[in-house]
């Protein structure tokens, strides 16, 4: 599956549009990783758990869409949008990746 943020494929002409498709994923988080963050929030640096947890989040929702797409006869995506949000506060707060775009069918 070609996943790209452009309208285009380089090199490809779209031969069909079959729609928008979309994938989620909400990853909570922990108070230890929280204690942590706030840490590194206060003296700098990278919060490396975060990071990993979004890096997560991300593949799961790519993952998700490219599904989708898939079950729609799509060989590629185009116009691909990624959105981070942070729900909920405290020891309930979760992470939240949203991947949207357009799957399509190249043409031959």
């Amino acid at each position: 599956m070609i996943i790209s943020t452009t309208d285009s494929i380089d090199g490809r002409r779209v031969g069909m549009y079959l729609g928008v498709v979309a994938g989620q994923a909400v990853l909570g988080t922990n108070f230890v990783r929280d204690f942590f963050a706030g840490i590194r929030d206060v003296i700098g640096g990278r919060a490396g758990s975060y990071e990993k947890e979004l890096r997560k989040a991300k593949t799961v929702a790519l993952e998700e869409m490219a599904e989708k797409a898939e079950e729609l006869g799509a060989d590629a995506m185009v116009g691909v949008d990624l959105d981070y949000e942070h729900l909920g506060a405290g020891d309930r707060s979760m992470l939240m990746v949203s991947a949207n775009g357009t799957a399509v069918k190249l043409a031959k």
